[in-house]
């Protein structure tokens, strides 16, 4: 007899997340690895269907709301959740495994949400959660998550204004399919594509998932980018546009990632690489398309947890991460090398791997629908990542030179969870059904024709035999790669001075014109506002108080006008 359960998954990880502070050692890894199952075991016996409503202000809230797509979700997050933190057992920082625990579960929140009130607090907390995961590294993690969290609440800014505007225009919170006929989807739109790493605030990933420690890493690589795949294929199945922000997305990655000489920053921009995949699929919004774009992201999450697995465990072992100071290091470390070649030969989409049994899905979508140019740019893309991510990260990272190290494979709770990476890889590129079985739609796909197969393989080799003769080319040095960040962390800097300057120069005219009335207006503001203010001990934060005053005194005289 079938139990239901009435307890949403998510809160099972928030609660755990949030006493592992106030833990003692001892109880703190069963803690870890209890919590995940349990909140698997949940999504398992959740009934279909709106399980929890109530009504707040005159809107019915639904916090829980079960269907195919989200307990697929939830079941790879769940998974994640339980390797990612079988593989940071030996994390001594707390804050970041606390974190880890709240980010999974509000992952688990958005996932089952019902409406657009709830998808925000989740997407919200979510945010702040993934933020303190980052910032628990220190040292340059503390500016990487500075710009991280400016990006996501001003996606977060973007996503209330939509939500608002939506309530407004058609009294409904209710979470479901949504066109782009109106201005607050467009925006709620934005404000989901900017977790997605869409175009142009992309950088924020590459810039902040390698700051974060050797564990954080993997926990990021799984949570924000597929929590966006998964409210646009609940809100915005077959918006065109999404076809081409995912094509964009798809050759930005290859070719930031071909430039990278960090092993983890050539993963982070991976993350985009295969995200637009998804958003490619979504666009197309057919059901081999949308079915494709769901089993995809189930795929990425085990893979890329698997690549970043291996890559942790390198700098966990030998505290470096340029390729340009590794290689050579599968005479000490095998099983890691082995691992991560597993994860790469799947997101190259090898045949008997995950890769090859769901990303060809999308593809095959673009054909039905006759889309030839998308379908020849997937196909392209795809030999793009076998040299990126399928060759350049296993060879530079594990093999070309020896750079003398010989440090030995990491500890035992790091390599189960690269075991448990590399058999759910291989296990589903081997055996699809199950994963086939759990998709929204049903399911009239064979992966293993012959066609498809050489197809791949040819498609794999002429790959291959292209990097090694490019090899020279495709050595990195010591170099960075600029990026649309640039605009705020280089431009924005000297801009914001420029700016101070200005303010400076304007302050001093006005108390310097000569006009007392105006000198004595002036100097009521400046003692507010000014350097040694009432309301400000510093000059930076009294100017940023005085605009803010100066804008909302706009904005009131527009209105009232």
């Amino acid at each position: 007899m079938m139990i239901d359960i009435l307890f949403p998954p998510g809160l099972v990880l928030i609660l755990a997340g949030l006493m592992l502070p106030l833990m003692g050692e001892r109880f703190r890894a069963p803690t870890i690895l209890i919590a995940p199952l349990i909140a698997f075991a949940i999504v398992w016996l959740l009934p279909s269907g709106p399980v929890l409503t109530f009504q707040y202000i005159g809107y019915e809230l639904v916090p829980l709301k079960v269907d195919s797509l989200s307990r697929l979700f939830g079941t790879i997050f769940t998974i994640m959740a339980f390797a990612g933190g079988l593989f940071a057992l030996k994390q001594e920082r707390v804050l970041e495994l606390a974190s880890a625990f709240v980010y999974a579960g509000s992952a688990l929140g958005v996932v089952f949400a019902g409406d657009l009130i709830t998808v925000f607090i989740f997407w919200e907390l979510m945010a702040v959660a993934s933020t303190l995961l980052i910032w628990s590294s220190g040292g340059k993690a503390l500016a990487a998550g500075q710009r991280y969290v400016m990006i996501h609440l001003l996606g977060g800014v973007i996503l209330m204004a939509g939500i608002a505007g939506e309530i407004v225009s058609t009294g409904s919170i209710a979470f479901e399919a949504m066109d782009t006929n109106s201005w607050p989807r467009w925006l709620i739109l934005a404000g989901f594509l900017i977790n997605a790493g869409a175009p142009p605030l992309a950088a924020w990933l590459p810039d902040a998932y390698p700051e974060a420690s050797w564990s954080g890493t993997v926990f990021l690589s799984a949570f924000t980018t597929k929590t966006a795949v998964f409210v646009l294929l609940r809100g915005f199945p077959g918006a065109e546009i999404l076809i081409y922000i995912g094509l964009y997305m798809v050759f930005y990655g290859i070719v930031y990632a071909i430039l990278e000489n960090d092993m983890r920053r050539i993963l982070a921009y991976s993350i985009i690489n295969q995200v637009g995949f998804m958003v490619t699929g979504i666009g197309i919004g057919t059901e081999m398309a949308l079915n494709g774009t769901a089993a995809h992201a189930f795929a990425h999450i085990i893979y890329k947890a698997l690549l970043l697995m291996s890559a942790g465990a390198v700098l966990y072992q030998t505290g470096k991460r340029k390729c340009t100071d590794l290689g050579g290091l599968f005479r000490t470390m095998p099983i890691t090398a082995t691992c991560g070649i597993i994860g790469a030969l799947s997101i190259s989409a090898f045949p008997l791997t995950s890769g090859f049994i769901s990303k060809s899905m999308i593809s095959q979508g673009a054909a039905d629908e006759h889309m030839m140019i998308v379908w020849m740019l997937l196909a392209a893309a795809s030999a793009g990542v076998f040299l990126h991510a399928g060759i350049k990260f296993p060879w530079f990272v594990f093999f070309q030179k020896d750079s003398g190290m010989r440090p030995s494979e990491p500890p035992r709770s790091m390599r189960y969870a690269m075991y448990i990476m590399s058999v759910l890889c291989i296990g589903l590129g081997v055996f699809p059904g199950p994963l086939y079985a759990l998709l929204p739609y049903p399911v009239d796909y064979v992966p293993y024709t012959g066609a498809h197969v050489v197809f791949q393989l040819q498609l794999l080799l002429f790959s291959g035999l292209a990097f090694f003769l490019l090899l020279n080319l495709l050595k990195r040095t010591l170099t960075i790669t600029l990026d649309f960040d640039w605009f705020y962390r280089g431009l924005g800097r000297v801009l914001a001075r420029e700016f101070d300057n200005m303010s400076i120069a304007a302050w001093t005219a006005f108390v310097e014109s000569g006009y007392r009335a105006v000198q004595s207006f002036i100097s009521a503001i400046y003692r507010h506002y000014g350097p040694n203010g009432i309301l400000a001990r510093t000059w930076p934060t009294g100017n940023m108080a005085f605009w803010t005053t100066a804008l909302l005194a706009t904005y009131l005289l527009i209105f009232f006008l």
